[in-house]
């Protein structure tokens, strides 16, 4: 799933050449360490060629970055409007099942998350595919370490297999119940990664959500096919409501369950997960890309591009300079980002987004 924008993360991510497109953590940009990760098979289990669902103005840039891995998906397709991660999983589920038969297992995968143990990942996938083949609707659950607010949290029931059942999901929690899920012990975040049979899938969300379902099926069958590239038809897919696979199935569903899954997980939200996760912090806890000279500063991340920044006497900010903008931000308050990207759409200034 490549077709987000990654607000959050303005002004280096912009609708173009969103965060997934941008070498973040690696030498490789987010969405060649995602395909790195499903290109080779390391279980006892393959991987078939990737589908890339994204947006217009995003492939050009994803196929030359996949090109250079040296990686060929099946399918690009294209959205010609954003309708969430429920349409998306309703058309991948449909190419996979015309292609691989019902029973073929999907693995859903956002394009911009960071997962520092790929082997431990690997684990978890097979960990999951008893429970896919009994069609269950899997999620993977990353162990809170602290009560953030960003995320949605589930609740684990009983033993399932090599699971639990999800009790129920909660969706961004304020900071008092957060706290009172990393304390019961119970609660995992939601990393937003899910596994599920190709039919069983499908039929759960006729059942549930059938105007998801069917009109993405209309949109897949009436596209346009050029080789590799699947363009959705732009009647139909409008139509399509906008919907998170969570909110449409996952909180619905009984066949919900949940993997316990320590990978080195982070969703890169925000400009201070950046900061969490870099191994070369200085002695003060700094962070630094490109030409950037600290004094007297702590626990800051600056990421200049093609100019000398400079900070002096700051702790725990976020300063990001790129050839038409620039961000100050309390370290803090980076998730608040998003509240001046929409600033921006309202005054009209498509030219910095």
């Amino acid at each position: 799933m490549s077709g987000g924008s990654g607000t959050r993360l303005w002004p280096l991510s912009r609708t173009a050449h969103p965060k997934q497109l941008h070498a973040l953590v690696s030498d490789m940009t987010m969405i060649q360490e995602t395909v790195s990760r499903v290109a080779e098979t390391r279980k006892d289990f393959r991987f078939a060629p990737p589908i890339v669902i994204l947006n217009e103005r995003q492939h050009a840039l994803a196929r030359l970055q996949l090109d250079a891995l040296g990686v060929r998906p099946s399918h690009f397709v294209v959205e010609p409007v954003a309708r969430n991660t429920a349409a998306v999983a309703a058309v991948a589920a449909t190419l996979v099942a015309r292609e691989h038969g019902d029973d073929a297992i999907v693995l859903l995968l956002p394009a911009d998350h960071h997962i520092r143990k790929p082997d431990a990942f690997h684990d978890a996938i097979e960990a999951a595919l008893s429970l896919a083949n009994s069609d269950h609707i899997i999620t993977f659950g990353i162990e809170p370490s602290t009560p953030e607010t960003g995320y949605g949290y589930i609740e684990r029931g009983e033993p399932v297999a090599t699971g639990y059942r999800v009790k129920r999901f909660t969706e961004k929690p304020v900071r008092e119940v957060a706290e009172r899920f990393v304390a019961a012990g119970d609660f995992y975040w939601n990393a937003g990664i899910f596994m599920f049979g190709s039919g069983a899938v499908l039929a759960e969300m006729d059942a549930l959500c059938p105007d998801i379902s069917v009109i993405s099926r209309e949109a897949l069958a009436n596209g346009m096919v050029d080789g590799d590239l699947i363009t959705l038809c732009a009647d139909a897919f409008s139509r399509c409501p906008a919907n998170s696979f969570d909110y449409a199935v996952m909180e619905k569903t009984e066949r919900a369950a949940v993997i316990p899954a320590d990978i080195g997980w982070s969703d890169v939200g925000a400009w201070n997960a950046l900061w969490e996760i870099a191994d070369d912090k200085t002695p003060e806890g700094n962070v630094s890309r490109g030409d950037v000279h600290f004094v007297d500063t702590q626990n800051s991340y600056v990421m200049a591009a093609g100019r000398r920044v400079g900070v002096v006497g700051l702790d725990n900010v976020v300063i990001v300079v790129t050839d038409d903008a620039v961000l100050v931000s309390d370290g803090a308050r980076t998730q608040d980002v998003k509240v001046l990207v929409n600033a921006l759409v309202d005054e009209g200034r498509g030219d910095l987004l």
